[in-house]
């Protein structure tokens, strides 16, 4: 097994493990507090959740696919299937990170207006433009890697002679002339998503820092979830932007192309971050979780004192 598959087997591995049971508890709070009280946040925070769930949903089979060194042992209907659950959980979890940067933004800037009867109607509209835009977005690349085809090529077909499947792979000239262009396109909405980050968290934290009567333990959380979104943006989403930008001066992938798809792996984790620093209700849960960790870990310490 190469190293990269071995790295990208153990990171889908920890990935689910650590973000299935915590993402599906999100979804739970995030669906309890908007069947109660739907509010701007937690419409952008299920939407985030859901994008996380695609992903992990379908983590199984690229860790099976790892798991064989990065050749394609499934059916190949799964690999069409591919660059959509994979790839549009990518982009829609960074814009929807954006998305809900503004909000907060706009909840402190802006207090009174915030609480008009429409927010919720532009938040809906909002989050059904961002899924159109990554839909579409993943229909244009899909179409130039798997039907803008010169030759016979593994991306699309079963290759007639005996030869290792593989997905997403060995693309022709033209097949990847197109696809580098969809990958500025995805570049510059990433960039923009980093300005708007940037700009409304430090914002946000020099307005609630300015504030008298706001507590401390609301202004670290403010602190937290601005730290925890440019963290996701900067380590998860750094080097495949720089993979675009390079391939796309080159007219070809870099050979650090799947190193960089590496650290991708990782946002469902690097977003229980924003669930905690968001959610009341999630934060709540998982001290009743970690509490009941550290019970078992003393029990279990007891009765191997006991059996010794």
């Amino acid at each position: 097994m190469s190293e990269d598959s071995t790295a990208f087997l153990v990171i889908y591995i920890i990935t689910f493990l650590i973000s299935f049971p915590n993402t599906v508890l999100a979804f739970c709070s995030c669906i309890r507090k908007i069947h109660r009280k739907p509010i701007p946040i937690d419409i952008f925070m299920l939407n985030l959740t859901v994008s996380d769930l695609i992903y992990l949903t379908f983590l199984p089979v690229k860790t099976k696919e790892a798991a064989d060194n990065m050749v394609w042992n499934m059916p190949y209907i799964l690999c069409h299937f591919n660059m959509f659950m994979f790839f549009l959980p990518f982009c829609s979890s960074s814009l929807f990170l954006g998305a809900i940067s503004a909000e907060r933004y706009v909840c402190v800037r802006f207090p009174i207006k915030y609480k008009s009867q429409r927010r919720n109607i532009y938040t809906i509209l909002i989050c059904v433009a961002i899924w159109v835009l990554v839909t579409v977005l993943i229909v244009f690349a899909y179409k130039a890697t798997y039907t803008n085809s010169e030759i016979h090529n593994t991306t699309n077909q079963r290759p007639l002679v005996t030869e290792p499947q593989r997905c997403y792979s060995n693309f022709t000239s033209t097949q990847l002339r197109e696809l580098l262009k969809i990958r500025l396109a995805a570049l510059v909405l990433l960039s923009c998503t980093f300005i708007i980050c940037c700009f409304c968290y430090i914002n946000v934290i020099c307005i609630l820092w300015k504030l008298p009567l706001i507590n401390r333990w609301r202004r670290l959380r403010a602190i937290g979830l601005a730290l925890g979104t440019l963290l996701v943006l900067t380590v998860c989403y750094a080097p495949i932007s720089a993979s675009y930008i390079v391939g796309f001066i080159r007219q070809k992938n870099p050979d650090w192309f799947m190193k960089a798809l590496i650290p991708t792996t990782l946002n469902p984790c690097f977003n229980l971050v924003i669930f905690y620093c968001i959610s009341k209700e999630m934060r709540k849960a998982i001290g009743v979780c970690a509490n009941a960790l550290f019970q078992l870990y003393a029990c279990l310490k007891r009765f191997m004192l006991l059996c010794t």
